[in-house]
């Protein structure tokens, strides 16, 4: 497959940008804006979206949720007028987005939930009137989506929850009247299709979640077991092992990030005066403390260490590191000066550079970047020039690009993407014009597209696309 840049496109971006910030200083970010290409030849075709399909036509809109992407097709749920449900769309402009399957609702009137990706199929919890909540299975066509097993027979049902692909099988909690809610997992079909183990004998259960796959192979989960919220190593099979716990009235372990061969995560109480506690494990090992917050945000891992937003006593909450050691848990850079928090969020990794949201007091919320040094953390791109700030949302990491939603004087809250620049950062095509506001969100890439959830003024929030191809594709289809 040939490489492509396109050089076009970019200046067709340029042209629609009304503020593409400029800085001298751009060879670096250049050079690793290029690295992120050139590991991808992938990129958008223009900027323009297209409204998928109008599947609630005449209606505030179907409101599209969990857009999972599924081998060649996305699945999504959505409401046309007659109930949510499952449907799936090979993207185009609307050819092939279709209801997979009606499914008549149970007795508790729940929905399709709980899309989980496992190779290409989804799986996902539904009920009917006689079996009750149970999991599912598709593989996009109506006779390809099925009930895979009633754990529970009745028109109850087992409730699975927390779904997660490890390994190519699906696991995920689910009850029954002997075990109570434990750990199960599932192939698709009914034979392979049990529980793993039952971590607390009795009906009481210990409702396995937070689902983890650590970067040393093994699956992570939090239980629910004798008055204590665990944190728990398995790999696949019967025999998991208890790596930590705390009290399950007003305390908690939360935020499970791999990173490399370890393990960080949080934990803490509910308490008004308590901290929270930076922790990691390594490939099982006992956890140690790390460092201790006053509060703790995102969490994500770059280049072998961990980069989250926290605040301690002597500062709001800023971004700060670690390399998995006490001595290396430092704060990068205070961005906002004192005690007022610059509050880092939406932290999404591109290339080998860490994009986020924050304040500097001064530009207002606004896009920043990061290599992990405090000289190499700067704004990025001040999309809305003074104090208000754009407050950008929803970024997500695509192939090299940067998809994300900015508000903006005069375009309201609209979707932006970016190669990477700050002269390659620009709006897309306005889908509600004027001052009011689209609000896209879920961006999510599937076959040759990306697609997300948007409200133009007109359909109410439909599902919209962006095609997205590779290798050139783009110009030979023109």
């Amino acid at each position: 497959m040939s490489r492509w840049r396109p050089l076009s496109l970019a200046l067709a971006l340029l042209a629609g940008c009304s503020q593409a910030p400029s800085d001298a200083r751009l060879s670096r970010e250049e050079s690793a804006s290029t690295s992120a290409q050139e590991a991808s030849a992938w990129a958008p075709c223009g900027r323009t979206a297209s409204l998928l399909e109008d599947i609630a036509p005449g209606t505030m809109g179907s409101e599209p949720w969990e857009l999972v992407r599924g081998g060649r097709l996305l699945f999504f749920t959505a409401d046309n007028g007659e109930g949510r449900e499952l449907w799936r769309s090979s993207g185009s402009g609307g050819k092939g987005t279709a209801l997979v399957r009606h499914i008549p609702l149970g007795p508790t009137g729940m929905a399709p939930a709980e899309l989980a990706q496992v190779g290409d199929r989804v799986f996902f919890a539904a009920e009917d009137p006689e079996h009750g909540r149970e999991l599912w299975v598709s593989d996009g066509t109506t006779e390809g989506t099925h009930l895979v097993k009633d754990l529970w027979p009745g028109e109850t049902g087992s409730f699975p929850r927390s779904l997660y692909e490890y390994k190519g099988l699906v696991y995920f909690a689910a009850g029954d009247a002997e075990h109570g809610r434990e750990l199960w997992r599932s192939d698709g079909t009914p034979a392979g299709t049990f529980m793993v183990e039952d971590l607390e004998p009795g009906p009481e259960g210990t409702s396995p979640f937070a689902f983890t796959r650590g970067g040393d192979g093994a699956l992570y989960f939090l239980v629910e077991q004798d008055l204590f919220m665990k944190l728990m190593r398995s790999d696949g099979g019967p025999g998991a092992v208890e790596l930590r716990r705390v009290p399950a009235s007003g305390s908690f372990i939360e935020k499970l990030t791999p990173v490399g061969k370890r393990l960080f995560f949080i934990t803490g109480s509910a308490h008004d005066d308590a901290m929270a506690e930076l922790e990691v494990t390594d490939k099982g090992r006992p956890p140690v403390q790390v460092g201790s917050f006053v509060a703790v945000g995102d969490l994500v891992a770059m280049d072998g260490r961990l980069f989250f937003s926290a605040s301690d006593e002597s500062t709001g909450g800023e971004l700060w590191r670690s390399d998995g050691t006490t001595k290396g848990t430092v704060r990068v850079k205070d961005i906002r000066t004192g005690s007022e928090a610059s509050s880092p969020g939406y932290l999404t990794v591109l290339g080998r550079r860490l994009f986020f949201a924050a304040d500097d007091g001064t530009s207002g919320r606004e896009l920043w970047v990061s290599d992990g040094t405090a000289s190499g953390t700067s704004l990025f791109a001040d999309l809305e020039r003074g104090g208000a700030g754009s407050s950008p949302e929803q970024l997500t990491a695509i192939d090299g690009y940067l998809f994300f939603s900015a508000d903006t004087a005069g375009r309201g809250r609209e979707p932006w993407m970016s190669d990477g620049s700050r002269a390659g950062t620009v709006g897309l095509e306005e889908l509600a014009p004027g001052p009011g506001s689209s609000n896209p969100r879920d961006f999510v890439r599937s076959g040759w597209d990306v697609f997300f959830a948007a409200d133009d003024g007109t359909h109410g929030e439909e599902p919209w696309v962006l095609p997205f191809k590779s290798g050139g594709h783009c110009d030979r289809e023109r």
